[in-house]
């Protein structure tokens, strides 16, 4: 089997805590935070299953109506519940802060010179003992009262968008002034509003509008960093004193917008589906993130990460460097599971990181190995990270051909740092692990072939079928739960009767609907408008399979309570839930029954898709407002016009620009945050260069994911450095060493729209910029006179690129590589990659200079290609002769 890690110094649980700064809450407080997330999570199912209708189906009474709710009402409640989890997890003050700090400076000061036993030295105890009850959670494992007045808050900003909607639809149209006071709403209020001051004039809307805000940048604080809170406040304050920037002002003076006032501003930040905090970003959340995220915790919580894991090490445990090969391809599949790359880091690192050091990685390497291979899980479809999920809503293009165009470019980078640690293994003479230390592949596919269905399922249903995103995830997420209730009921013992009643429910479903065209509880109860066809019947019958398999699964269990399921292994996290939760009720034996474990199981998945999308959600109603503050103040247009003029009509030096903007924008913050702010800020002025769309958003997207693996924060590395006992700066070296071709690749396809498939449309004259282009179907594959100069040929120089890259990084092929080697195998890598791009910065210059410009030729691009191949085959020629005689297979075995 594979090696499990027992001696490692750092639990992963732990070092993901410590980076986060989750509280570790226990008793009443840990069953709150899990019942809020259930409901949160039990929230968006429901949505993913039904629409915006929430309704219940009763027998004899049919469909009861609970509610139905508009965007907004969906996007709020969405929010508040963000909101209530970050005040329960993440603390507000932890009491070792500047202000806490300059506190306890000051008493100290006090009492030096006035000495301890002073009243004022006593008052100021006192008050700072009240302060710490307060406000401060030093241990991480208390709820302050300062959470729960926010948490109240919080429940009364949701509630608003419930019960008086249309008070808020009016307000559309006339403005926040025209709302109801706060004595109007709360009318037992009344006979005091005196009391109440300058506000009783103001609309209880604003009010609510400024508090909720608040409440989000708050959250942020806490979630996310006190940088992305200076940086939408700084919009916001721009949105309100903008107009006092000159028009005549060099350069800034295209800054300044109309006069904006604070009703109208909260108006659009708050009330608002189009901009703001409830905008797109959240829209996307509630639509397709959420339901990814959980989609994620459902396989995670069945025992898939630690199979995929297994799968890893059997595939490539025992090839030469094997466990550094099996943390990439282990990173790939979790890819799958998670799109952070911290929990990607640390979930599959806790058992890489320590291997790669006993084969004789460096701690350092080891750890960039993990953390750079664990970043690609955002660039992996089919799920990559939430910012994919954001592409779709704001390109308009199919989550499919998302993933159809990022397909190449993240093979590719997984491919070269393959190629990075084979090459390093050669050079240190690293092998494999002993055979007998790893699952056999055969066997280990067997048992668990059902933890691969869902992945394929949700890739026929998303390019196959073509379904929405979301019905896609859900059918999904029936399909995990379904399939892990098969197995948790499946023994030799009870495979007859799991069969038996398996057909059993199929035949009643499609006698149901062939005799009254309702499901069977439905028509047991004489419901149904009327009988299908044979055919119909069956097409609905095939539709409920997931419910039909969870409710055979459920009846085997109930008649074998004890039973052992052999190919069950959920994650220990479940098995320790559900002990816990039978001592907890006095019944410690329970925790073995198998339907315990199986509703275990759901909640605990429920439970922990919630709390992993917490910081998401928090990040993108955050990031919203950015988007919301260009859009209400107009400022579009001439941001676009200044980034045009700083970059000197450079194309090359606008996508430096970007590049750079999103490492530094990027550094310590969730890649979704750096996307939406630079999509707004940047993604048009790379339109207007005749960049596709789809592109210029992926191009942002891959930067924004090189900053988790870039130093000084790196925060991937960081994770990675505290399981392999690493100095975290140069863990992060290695992490962006590593990396590189994820920095060279972009540029390529932006430069070769070909290499991420998207080929000009036949009436691209006419159509405007950045819709020029479109995914290219299979018939565009075949036709050769495209594809082959503009697809096969750059993806060819793409992947032998990054060969050359390797080698330039390692300083090892065959052979030891010299200096100059190292150099022209640089080059080589350029030209194979992107030869536009030195091409295109000359021709920048030279337009600089009054010489003239141009623009890189397909004839000009396949010559570079061939001299930087030419220059590759004849290096690693002369590496192969210096190599020692048996050492000569290095690269074919890589290959």
């Amino acid at each position: 089997m594979t090696p499990r890690i027992t001696d490692t110094d750092v639990a992963a649980d732990d070092l993901l805590q410590e980076i986060e700064r989750k509280r570790s809450l226990r008793r009443v407080a840990s069953v709150v935070v899990s019942i809020v997330g259930i409901l949160f999570s039990a929230y968006q199912m429901w949505f993913a299953a039904r629409g915006f209708v929430f309704a219940v189906e009763l027998p004899v009474l049919g469909e009861v109506e609970l509610a139905s709710l508009q965007l907004l009402q969906i996007n709020a409640i969405h929010v508040g519940f963000a909101l209530v989890l970050t005040f329960l997890l993440y603390p507000g003050s932890t009491g070792d802060g500047r202000f806490a700090r300059a506190c306890s400076g000051l008493r100290a000061r006090t009492a030096a010179r006035l000495g301890p036993d002073s009243p004022l030295v006593s008052a100021m105890d006192a008050i700072g003992d009240g302060l710490a009850w307060l406000f401060v959670d030093p241990d991480l494992d208390r709820v302050t009262p300062s959470d729960l007045l926010l948490i109240a808050v919080t429940v009364l900003s949701s509630a608003y968008f419930v019960t008086d909607f249309r008070e808020i639809q009016r307000m559309r149209a006339l403005g926040l002034p025209a709302g109801r006071p706060i004595q109007e709403v709360f009318t037992f209020l009344d006979p005091v509003a005196g009391l109440l001051g300058p506000l009783t004039n103001v609309s209880y809307a604003f009010v609510l509008g400024v508090v909720g805000v608040l409440l989000v940048l708050e959250a942020t604080r806490r979630a996310i960093s006190l940088y992305l809170v200076f940086i939408v406040g700084a919009f916001i304050v721009y949105a309100r004193f903008g107009v006092l920037i000159p028009q005549d002002a060099a350069y800034v003076g295209v800054l300044s917008i109309p006069e904006l006032t604070w009703p109208s501003i909260v108006q659009n930040l708050w009330y608002n589906t189009e901009n703001g905090v409830f905008g797109i970003p959240v829209t996307v959340s509630v639509q397709f993130i959420y339901i990814f995220i959980l989609f994620g915790a459902f396989l995670e919580m069945s025992g898939a990460g630690q199979w995929f894991i297994d799968l890893a090490y059997a595939a490539t445990g025992t090839r030469k460097g094997g466990p550094a090969k099996a943390s990439i391809l282990a990173s790939g599949f979790m890819g799958t599971i998670s799109g952070s790359s911290i929990a990607n880091t640390v979930t599959t690192g806790a058992f890489t990181i320590p291997l790669m050091k006993r084969s004789g990685y460096s701690p350092e390497f080891a750890g960039g190995v993990e953390s750079s291979a664990s970043s690609g899980g955002q660039i992996l479809p089919p799920v990559m990270g939430a910012a994919a999920f954001l592409i779709v809503q704001y390109t308009a293009t199919p989550f499919a051909d998302v993933i159809v165009a990022a397909a190449i470019p993240a093979v590719v980078f997984f491919f070269g740092v393959w190629v990075m640690v084979h090459f390093e293994a050669s050079r240190l003479g690293i092998g494999g692990l002993d055979p007998d230390s790893v699952v056999d592949i055969r066997r280990h596919l067997w048992t668990g072939w059902f933890y691969l269905v869902p992945i394929f399922l949700l890739l026929y249903y998303l390019i196959g079928a073509r379904l929405s995103v979301a019905r896609s995830a859900w059918f999904t997420l029936v399909a995990i739960v379904a399939l892990i209730t098969l197995v948790a009921a499946y023994s030799d013992e009870t495979r007859g009767r799991l069969v038996a009643l398996l057909l059993a429910l199929g035949l009643g479903q499609f006698l149901a609907q062939w005799s009254t065209g309702a499901p069977l509880v439905a028509a047991l109860s004489g419901g149904g408008p009327g009988g299908l066809s044979i055919g119909g019947a069956a097409a609905a019958t095939l539709g409920t399979v997931g419910r039909l398999a969870i409710a055979a699964g459920v009846l085997t269990l109930l008649s074998k309570p004890r039973l052992t399921a052999s190919w069950l292994a959920l994650d220990p996290a479940v098995d320790e839930a559900a002990d816990g939760l039978s001592t907890a009720v006095g019944r410690p034996a329970a925790g073995d029954n198998g339907l315990v474990r199986l509703g275990t199981f759901v909640l605990k998945s429920m439970d922990s898709g919630a709390r992993t999308a917490v910081p998401v959600v928090v990040a993108v109603a955050a990031a919203g407002i950015i988007p919301g503050v260009i859009s209400v103040s107009g400022l579009g247009p001439n941001l676009v016009a200044l980034i045009r003029s700083l970059a000197g009509g450079s194309l090359v030096l606008l996508l430096v620009i970007t590049a750079i903007a999103s490492i530094i924008l990027g550094m310590g913050m969730p890649t979704t945050v750096t996307y939406i702010i630079l999509v707004s800020m940047l993604g048009p002025a790379l339109v207007t260069f005749g960049i596709p769309e789809l592109a210029a958003h992926l191009f942002i997207l891959y930067f924004g994911v090189i900053a988790d693996i870039t130093p000084p924060v790196a925060v991937a590395a960081y994770a990675a450095s505290g399981i392999a006992k690493s100095d975290p700066f140069q863990t992060g070296i290695e992490a962006f060493s590593l990396s590189l071709n994820k920095a060279i690749v972009p540029f390529a396809f932006v430069l070769v729209p070909g290499i991420v498939l998207l080929r000009e449309k036949d009436d691209a004259a006419e159509l405007p910029l950045g819709e020029q282009f479109r995914v290219a179907t299979p018939a565009d594959l075949l036709d050769l006179g495209w594809s082959l100069p503009e697809v096969f040929v750059p993806v060819v120089g793409v992947f032998l690129g990054v060969v050359a890259l390797a080698g330039t990084v390692i300083g090892f092929v065959y052979a030891p590589l010299d200096r100059w080697e190292r150099a022209g195998l640089a080059v080589s890598s350029l030209l194979l990659m992107a030869p536009g791009l030195p091409v295109s910065a000359g021709y920048d210059v030279t337009a600089l200079l009054g010489l003239g410009g141009g623009s890189v030729s397909l004839t000009a691009d396949l010559l570079l290609r061939a001299v930087g191949l030419a220059m590759l085959v004849a290096l690693l020629a002369k590496n192969r002769r210096a190599a020692p005689r048996g050492d000569s297979g290095a690269t074919a075995d890589a290959a």
